[in-house]
């Protein structure tokens, strides 16, 4: 049987988001693309789109089976339990070019998961621990949790969030964000979000070191 190459040229798929990333990697030959959280790790039962631009017949939605793999043509079982949706479109991507297709531009979306989740705390009217399934914002969190209660303090919400193996907190405003005077930035799975009372002391007073991040927002490491 004779193998046929197929060009795969960089078309961003719609509704992806066009970040400098993401930009470049659609301009560079056998680039991949992941559209999923970076820090969110692939488990069984999880949902995944997987797309390779301009070759619909690879192009398709799987399920993550119990031993964390998935089955594509052409190349068969590949891994993604315990692995990014990055890696695993890296994966794919170094596969199909090897005999298959020409430059391939792969991208994975994680569309459902049962095991991703966050925990909402705090001056909130509903707490508790909420599924989520593909992009999540803060404010679409904290509708989750039928918004704030009468004594929140809406100007300082925190978010605490797993950085390389580091624990991490940032603060946000929900006034600025819905005034769009702020961005409301995205939460990932296993996030804790607490909702402030007015007045309440805060866990800023024990952190130590800092580093900043896009834009005004900054994520204090303890």
């Amino acid at each position: 049987m004779t193998l046929k190459i197929v060009p795969a040229l960089a078309v961003l798929s719609i509704g992806m988001a066009l970040t400098p990333q993401t930009a470049s990697a659609a301009l560079t030959p056998g680039a991949s693309v992941s559209t999923s959280p970076a820090g969110d790790i692939i488990a069984p039962q999880d949902t995944l789109q997987i797309t390779v631009f301009q070759v619909n017949d690879l192009t398709r939605t799987v399920v993550v089976d119990g031993n964390g793999k998935i089955a594509l043509p052409l190349i068969g079982l590949v891994d993604a339990g315990g692995k990014s949706a990055q890696a695993v479109a890296d994966d794919i991507a170094a596969k199909l070019q090897d005999g298959y297709v020409l430059s391939p531009q792969v991208s994975v979306l994680v569309v459902s998961s049962p095991n991703q989740h966050i925990t909402i705390e705090g001056s909130v009217i509903q707490p508790g621990v909420y599924p989520i399934t593909g992009h999540t914002t803060l404010l679409e969190a904290i509708a989750m949790a039928r918004g704030s209660d009468d004594m929140a303090d809406e100007r300082r919400v925190q978010v605490f969030r797993s950085v390389d193996k580091r624990r991490a907190v940032a603060m946000f405003d929900l006034e600025a964000i819905r005034d769009g005077k702020a961005e409301d930035p995205e939460i990932h799975s296993n996030d804790v979000i607490v909702v402030e009372k007015s007045g309440a002391k805060t866990a800023f007073g024990n952190l130590k070191s800092v580093m900043p991040l896009i834009g005004a927002v900054r994520w204090w490491f303890f």
